[in-house]
């Protein structure tokens, strides 16, 4: 019996200082982690600014664009420009020609739902920003929907 305690004894230590090991390991990896995560979201900010909004150009007239099952689309929209644009409104045509190519052949049930329009309306966005980006500074950042009108 005296035998047996000494065993226990001694396999005491062993374990506690494998526990110990193990957390150790664990809250370096996690103190580590959260460094590591802390400086990349830190660094990552400072380097992707946010454009600031400047002026607004809008579209004077409205577009009529062929839907789906001989429908139509009464369109007309302005653009928001950054600061980077300067005072000067931006040249719409470009513009006007994307939204044509965005709504055509689009159906009323895709653009009958806010969910609809928000999904055409993002991706419209996303080439007028890249098309009115020069020297890597965007000269737009959004639209906005002055009519929207299907028939």
């Amino acid at each position: 019996m005296a035998d047996e305690n000494k065993e226990s004894a001694a396999e005491a230590p062993k374990k506690s200082k494998k526990m110990l090991m193990i957390i150790v390991i664990a809250a370096v990896v996690l103190i580590g982690g959260g460094a590591g995560a802390f400086f990349m979201l830190k660094g990552g900010s400072a380097e992707a600014k946010a454009p600031e909004k400047g002026s607004v150009t809008a579209i004077d007239d409205a577009l009529t664009i062929n839907l789906a099952d001989s429908h139509y689309l009464k369109l007309q929209f302005a653009l928001q420009q950054t600061t980077d644009a300067g005072t000067e409104e931006v040249d719409t045509s470009e513009a006007i020609e994307l939204a044509i190519d965005e709504y055509t052949g689009k159906t009323i049930a895709e653009l009958e739902t806010e969910k609809g329009r928000e999904a055409i309306k993002e991706d419209l966005l996303k080439k007028i920003v890249k098309a009115y980006t020069e020297d890597k500074k965007e000269m737009v950042m959004g639209i906005y929907y002055t009519a929207f009108v299907t028939q």
